[in-house]
């Protein structure tokens, strides 16, 4: 590997202050500075959809489309730190071969000439995948992950690598590798995680498609903390052929958008099934590139109740709660419902242990001192959990699974917030209390994504508003089993009706 061809855009050893403060990442700026404001005329604001038809149209070319994205990384990712691996010459070399595949008039993929950033837990040949450990500080892959391959033969360019948490064990984007990541509304709040680089990355202009993963809310909580749109899919619409667990339920990759339209164009090229993953599903990706528009008159729609008592700050609950007229005024019959998710507290707490333990049990054996405490613990005990432990955990997750089926037969839709508080301060590794409420765990805060994870259905981050004090709060939509056209169509609805997602933060 040629390292002369790849920037460290972040110093590789930040101090501990460095990693929970993100002092790494460029001085503070006031709120006020980082307000949201009305989005400018910009090609690095352009959609995704938009900019591919323009290249398209011969009316900019792929060089000058990543020209003006290097130049937006090099001016506001100092302050943020999202961008954690820039290969600027390697996706100039590739955005030449771009128009000269064009001019020669050869077939053009969905996404050609389109800079896009890969999270940092995705595996992309020759180049920097660090998997936000230190103990992968240097490791460069030779292979690319499919969602990384599936997307370079639809004609994307990479353009770089986005922050994730160690090993993506959280919803607060930081390591010890490369600190951490800063919100763009805010540079003194968390932009969320684990696919927080991504979204900061969408939020600042840095990239029109960003990819990311999730299992306890990693492609939500980021979206809603940094205004964007946020989707995890169905388990198998985006395959996973080399990962451990087959079958498993919990984890999936998938994509964010700074629009609904943009996020489904980046999933029609990365969807679809795969030989190798036991679970895909048998539908082509391209499904997602049909027009999102649909009526909604008479539609049935859950709108949530506290998820069996956990705790919301009520500058979320105002702003979500407001929106219930939102989903009136499309024609949506909304009802106050809600199943029982209590099987939700062991399925998913003791499936992500026993994962965890499973999956870096050894090392964490052979390197006790290279991990952080919450990841620490959460390994320790999935490698002491016994067979009757899962037994149990299986047990529940199916209960949960064909409660909330049942639950949707009679209505379409589920809604709720996606986070559970607004982004809070950069400086701590996670909430400890909501609402009076004490948390012992580091993911308690974030049950009203991982409840929806541990059902297994297909739901959105929507950009909802914003508080008092400027910062982003998300809307989450769930769909029903495999329903994932379904969501983003409903997503994309409320996204026309509010208009919240044009806004972008004043510092990109």
């Amino acid at each position: 590997m040629d390292f002369s061809k790849v920037a460290h855009v972040m110093p590789d050893t930040p101090s501990r202050r460095e990693v929970l403060t993100g002092m790494a990442a460029g001085s503070l700026l006031p709120i006020a500075a980082v307000r949201a404001e009305p989005a400018e005329s910009s090609l690095c604001f352009t959609s995704a959809i938009e900019m591919a038809q323009l290249i398209r149209a011969k009316k900019v070319s792929a060089r000058e489309v990543l020209t003006e994205h290097l130049k937006q990384i090099d001016r506001v990712n100092p302050k943020v730190n999202a961008m954690v691996t820039l290969v600027a010459e390697m996706a100039t070399e590739a955005a030449a071969r771009a128009d000269e595949m064009q001019a020669r008039g050869e077939k053009l993929g969905p996404l050609h000439g389109l800079p896009v950033a890969h999270k940092d837990l995705m595996e992309t040949r020759g180049i920097r995948t660090t998997f936000g450990s230190p103990l992968f500080k240097d490791n460069v892959p030779t292979e690319d992950n499919i969602v990384v391959a599936r997307m370079r033969r639809a004609g994307a360019i990479t353009v770089g690598k986005t922050n994730t948490p160690e090993f993506g064990a959280g919803s607060q984007t930081f390591n010890t590798v490369f600190g951490a990541t800063r919100n763009p509304y805010d540079l003194s709040k968390t932009c969320g995680g684990s696919s927080g680089g991504a979204a900061v990355a969408l939020a600042c202009g840095m990239a029109p498609v960003a990819t990311g993963s999730d299992a306890g809310g990693s492609l939500r909580n980021p979206a809603a903390f940094c205004n964007v749109v946020g989707f995890r899919p169905s388990i198998g619409r985006v395959p996973n052929p080399k990962a451990g667990f087959g079958w498993s339920t919990l984890s999936t990759m998938g994509c964010l958008g700074r629009s609904v339209g943009d996020l489904a164009l980046s999933l029609s090229t990365i969807a679809g099934p795969d030989a190798n993953t036991p679970l895909a599903i048998n539908e082509p990706g391209d499904l997602f590139a049909r027009p999102l528009d649909r009526s909604f008159q008479g539609v049935r729609v859950a709108w949530f109740k506290n998820l069996g008592g956990v705790p919301f700050d009520e500058r979320i609950r105002t702003v979500v709660d407001a929106h219930r007229a939102t989903f009136e005024s499309l024609g949506c019959m909304v009802e106050q419902a809600e199943p029982d998710f209590s099987p939700a507290e062991i399925s998913f707490r003791t499936l992500r242990a026993w994962t965890a333990g499973a999956e870096n049990g050894k090392m964490l054996q052979e390197h006790p001192d290279d991990f952080k405490d919450t990841l620490k613990e959460e390994i320790q005990r999935g490698t002491t959990l016994t067979g009757q432990d899962i037994a149990r955990a299986e047990v529940a997750h199916t209960r949960m699974w064909r409660r909330f089926q049942a639950f949707l037969e009679r209505y379409e839709y589920f809604i709720l917030p996606t986070t559970q508080l607004p982004p809070f301060d950069v400086n701590i590794t996670y909430p400890t209390e909501i609402a009076g409420v004490h948390f012992d765990n580091y993911i308690d805060w974030m049950k009203a994504c991982w409840y929806i994870s541990a059902a297994g259905n297909p739901a959105a981050s929507v950009p909802a508003g914003f508080t008092a004090h400027g910062l982003p709060v998300g809307l989450q939509i769930v769909g029903r089993d495999k329903q994932d056209f379904s969501v983003l169509q409903l997503t994309h609805a409320f996204e026309q009706a509010t208009g919240f997602a044009k806004r972008r933060p004043a510092i990109a």
